[in-house]
């Protein structure tokens, strides 16, 4: 199966040769204060590709879909700077230093990743210097749950190097946020490698663990063997490259949803859409999932949405073809409870759903049982409207009398 970098650009015996020749002295016993200082950092850059995600302008308002920021100008590709870090340790604090910074740029036709690998703690400095200039330059910053960890340690390793005056960071496009809104029903955990494999069917081969990469790396500075090194700067190659597919997949799905292939996605944008208040999008991604298995999610939506846009006839057919596939849950009872005692003026069918909602909630698997919400909502609902007719309703005394369905009011 293909891979989706190219073995060639990370070849392990040319990648052998240079780490080879670029080791710092080492150290002899009783050499330690004589060691000479660092005078720069092991650089690392490959070029890819980028006919699989070519690159091109974002603009602000997809941007807004995306990330819900307001809508701001366009960014171009070569503004982007792509960052991920491999560090010595995934739990953060003051004790963790990021050893590899890898950024990826797009020039041309070209997608640039440029690694920057401190060979021992006395190079950070020569590590972050280059980062602090590319992160200066740029005007967005793309990273894969960066917002919680990268650029926070970024930052930090900055201010403990003296280098942070006058930082300001970018702004930092996260894409695990993005990809959860829209991959959540069919990927977990959202992890980069599982969305290679389940969207992009690009699995990693023998690829190195996030986990392992911290002892590597001290392994590596224990014994002075380049070959720990490699797999490393491929893991974090691989990383940034995928992350500029991924981007660029996103943007084509937020700019055009109905060509999404799998309707869980188009589910999940038509919700993206729905909460950044494009309905008329979040209707047409929701009609497309008719007679999938998100069909009556969708159906469930498109009936929330006539609701709210008053068009209460539309809302209740929506509602009452999902109650009598049993389909929606405790939620389709209450609304249509509601439609049915304050816009159609009708409490008798009101209490009627009503009754029918809180059998549900005590007899399906999905109800929730007497203590849910929802059961108290139609419970207290009930009981007014049973208040409301003076205490009687189709000739009973408004009493549950058989909490297992007996005495449930025929269906209109």
């Amino acid at each position: 199966m293909k891979r989706p970098i190219c073995p060639s650009c990370l070849a392990m015996p040319s990648l052998l040769d240079k780490l080879r020749a670029a080791q710092p002295r080492k150290q002899t016993q009783g050499e330690g204060k004589d060691r000479p200082a660092a005078e720069s950092c092991l650089v690392k850059e490959a070029r890819f590709p980028c006919h699989e995600f070519p690159a091109r302008a974002l603009s602000g308002s997809t941007l807004r879909l995306m990330t819900g920021r307001e809508e701001g100008a366009d960014i171009a590709p070569e503004d982007l700077l792509f960052l991920d870090t491999e560090t010595t340790g995934l739990s953060g604090g003051a004790g963790t230093v990021a050893f590899l910074i890898g950024l990826g740029r797009f020039s041309g036709d070209e997608f640039v990743v440029t690694q920057y690998l401190m060979r021992d703690y006395d190079e950070e400095p020569f590590v972050l210097a280059p980062v602090l200039q590319a992160l200066n330059g740029c005007e967005a910053a793309v990273t894969f749950n960066g917002a919680s960890f990268d650029m926070p340690l970024i930052h930090s390793r900055l201010t403990m190097n003296r280098l942070h005056v006058g930082y300001q960071p970018p702004e930092n496009i996260d894409l695990v946020h993005i990809a959860r809104r829209v991959f959540k029903m069919r990927v977990r955990p959202c992890r980069l490698t599982q969305l290679e494999r389940e969207v992009f069917g690009l699995p990693r081969e023998d690829d190195l663990p996030g986990s392992e990469v911290p002892g590597r790396y001290f392994s590596y500075l224990k014994t002075r063997d380049p070959a720990l090194l490699g797999d490393i700067l491929e893991h974090n190659a691989q990383d940034i490259v995928s992350m500029a597919r991924l981007l660029y997949a996103l943007v084509n799905l937020h700019e055009r949803p109905l060509e999404a292939r799998d309707k869980r996605d188009l589910y999940s944008l038509g919700r993206v859409f729905e909460k950044r208040g494009e309905g008329e999008k979040a209707k047409a991604c929701f009609r497309l999932c008719e007679g999938s298995c998100v069909g009556d999610l969708a159906g469930l939506r498109l009936s929330d949405l006539a609701r709210r846009e008053g068009r209460a006839a539309e809302a209740a057919e929506g509602y009452e073809v999902l109650r009598r596939r049993g389909s929606g849950g405790a939620k389709v009872f209450i609304e249509l409870a509601k439609l049915y005692e304050h816009r159609f003026r009708d409490p008798a069918r009101a209490l009627e759903i009503a009754r029918q909602g809180m059998i549900y909630c005590l007899e399906s698997a999905e109800g929730g049982g007497p203590d849910s919400r929802e059961y108290r909502d139609l419970e207290r609902r009930s009981r007014r409207l049973i208040d409301r007719s003076g205490g009687k309703a189709h000739g009973t005394d408004g009493q549950l009398q058989n909490q297992g369905g007996a005495g449930q009011t025929p269906e209109r």
